[in-house]
């Protein structure tokens, strides 16, 4: 996936100026920033739940901004919102047979779920809404797998959960790569992100302010970058 100079509004606001960035084939990629820095409306945009203009984003060399997001899931673009948004009267079951209703062919499967989140298999049957934030964003993560996406885009996986559960959450992540899916992870806690990322954008005011790989960042590179100092 690639984004060529993307601007992004809100009606008369600007939410991204100039970004560019790339993902390559097998990566996981960690985008980090504070709040209001235009991580979530990157991946909004390139899930097609903004429109991009012209040939700003791009899948496999070709232009995407006209697609609409079903489109996209198509094409393999998988977007786990921030929030969860599971679907609170279904039960875990169903909010994975939702997932997969558009499925692209792949080896992910109900069963294969249950084997990465061991803890939906016991809840197979609970309604969502009685979850905890934390098996509830096993099963939003769940739910998108579901669909066998090529490029997996999570957002703010580890937001109000406790550290153990994020942890958890985590460690599942080299184990889908595996299975052949690329990660852009949109991420507040930096720690947590670097730890798994290839490579990491960092943003600032809806721009790219610090990029590279985990092991040549800094401290200091990251703080400046974050906080703009």
């Amino acid at each position: 996936m690639e984004v060529d100079a993307l601007d992004q509004h809100y009606r008369d606001f600007q939410a991204l100026f100039g970004v560019s960035l790339h993902v390559a084939e097998g990566e996981i990629v960690a985008i980090i920033g504070a709040n209001g820095a235009g991580k979530s409306t990157l991946l909004k945009t390139v899930a097609g739940v903004l429109r991009s203009p012209g040939p700003s984003v791009r899948f496999e060399g070709s232009t995407i901004g006209e697609l609409r997001a079903y489109r996209r899931v198509d094409l393999g673009i998988v977007l786990t919102p921030e929030g969860r948004r599971v679907f609170p009267s279904l039960t875990v079951r169903e909010n994975l047979e939702v997932g997969g209703y558009c499925r692209r062919p792949g080896s992910w499967s109900i069963e294969r779920i249950f084997s990465v989140f061991p803890l939906l298999q016991r809840l197979a049957d609970r309604s969502a809404a009685a979850l905890s934030g934390g098996e509830q964003q096993a099963l939003a993560i769940g739910r998108s797998l579901m669909a066998n996406p090529r490029l997996l885009m999570m957002d703010e996986i580890s937001l109000g959960l406790a550290p153990a559960v994020v942890k958890q959450l985590y460690g599942a992540i080299p184990g889908i790569r595996d299975e052949g899916t690329t990660l852009v992870i949109v991420e507040q806690d930096v720690t947590q992100a670097l730890r798994v990322a290839d490579r990491a954008y960092c943003f600032l005011e809806g721009r790219v302010s610090l990029q590279g790989e985990p092991s040549q960042l800094t401290r200091d590179d990251i703080r400046a970058a974050y906080f703009g100092i």
